[in-house]
C-alpha cells in the first residue's frame, strides 16, 4: 500500500468515527424508514431496532394465495425475508395490536411454518373461536386444499418423529399408538338423537359447524371398528361394537355401603 494513501485512510476513518458518535448522540437518528433505530423511552439513550417493508399492491407475491391469503396488500406491508437462519438466546413473540386484521391472517395466525410444496402449512391461532365459554388456541397442519373438509386436514403428530408411535391428531379423529394414563375421570361420548345426522349438510363446514359435527358422529360411529363404546343418552345404556354389532354393556347398581361423595 502506498504511504501517500495512509493520510487520506487514516482521515476516513476519523471522519466515520465522529459521524457515528454524533449519530450516537441524536436520539432522532435513523438509518431509513425500512431499518429504524427506535428510542427505548424519551430518557433514554438506548436504541430499538425496527424493520419495515413498504406497501405495494402490485407485489406479484400477492397473487400467489398462500401469500394474500387472509390480508388486505393496500393496508398489509410485503413480506420482509431474511437470507439466512434466525437465532435468538431469547424468544420469538407475536403480540396482539391495533389492527389484528391486517397483521396477522385475519387477526389469527401467529405461526405458519410451510412444506416442500409450498403449500402445505402448520398453522398456530388464537382467539378465532369462543368455545365452551373461553377463547380456543389451535394448531393444525392444513393440506394443499382450501377449504374446511376433514380431507383438507392432515395428520399432526406429537411425541415423536417415529413412525407408528406416539399421538396423531386429525381434524375429527385422533389416534393413539401409546398407552394413555389418566388421572382423574373418563367420561364416554353422550350422544343421543338429537347429536347424530345421517346426511352432511351443504356448504363449508366452518359455517356449518354444528350441523356437520352432527354428521361426524354419525359417521364414526358408523364406521368405528369392534371396541367402539359411548353412552346412549336416549335411553340411559352403555353400548358397544363387537364383531360388527351393537351390544349393551351390563351395568349394576353400587354395593351396599359404597358412596361417593361428589
Amino acid at each position: 500500500m502506498s504511504f501517500i494513501k495512509l493520510p487520506y485512510i487514516f482521515l476516513l476513518v476519523v471522519i466515520s468515527n465522529a459521524a457515528f458518535a454524533q449519530q450516537q448522540r441524536d436520539t432522532s437518528f435513523t438509518f431509513s424508514k425500512y431499518y429504524n433505530l427506535v428510542k427505548g423511552s424519551e430518557a433514554s439513550a438506548q436504541r430499538q431496532i425496527e424493520l419495515q417493508s413498504d406497501i405495494d399492491t402490485t407485489w406479484f407475491r400477492w397473487k400467489e394465495r398462500g401469500y394474500s391469503f387472509g390480508f388486505i396488500p393496500s393496508k398489509t406491508p410485503m413480506y420482509t425475508t431474511v437470507n439466512g437462519v434466525l437465532s435468538t438466546p431469547y424468544m420469538v413473540q407475536v403480540r396482539g395490536n391495533a389492527e389484528e386484521r391486517n397483521k396477522k391472517r385475519w387477526g389469527y395466525h401467529v405461526f405458519e411454518g410451510y412444506a416442500k410444496d409450498d403449500k402445505s402449512r402448520i398453522t398456530m391461532l388464537v382467539n378465532k373461536h369462543i368455545e365452551m365459554e373461553r377463547p380456543v388456541a389451535e394448531l393444525y397442519y392444513y393440506s394443499t386444499v382450501y377449504n374446511h373438509d376433514e380431507t383438507a386436514y392432515n395428520w399432526f403428530k406429537i411425541g415423536s418423529d417415529v413412525k407408528q408411535h406416539s399421538f396423531m391428531f386429525g381434524r375429527d379423529k385422533a389416534l393413539f399408538y401409546g398407552s394413555l394414563k389418566l388421572t382423574n375421570a373418563l367420561t364416554l361420548g353422550s350422544i343421543g338423537k338429537e347429536d347424530i345426522s345421517a346426511t352432511k349438510p351443504d356448504g363449508d363446514d366452518e359455517q356449518n359447524a354444528e350441523k356437520d359435527a352432527k354428521y361426524v358422529n354419525y359417521k364414526e360411529l358408523k364406521n368405528g371398528g369392534d371396541g367402539t363404546i359411548f353412552y346412549d343418552k336416549d335411553r340411559d345404556i352403555v353400548v358397544i361394537k363387537i364383531k360388527g354389532k351393537w351390544m349393551k354393556v351390563a351395568v349394576e347398581a353400587l354395593p351396599e355401603g359404597v358412596e361417593y361423595g361428589f
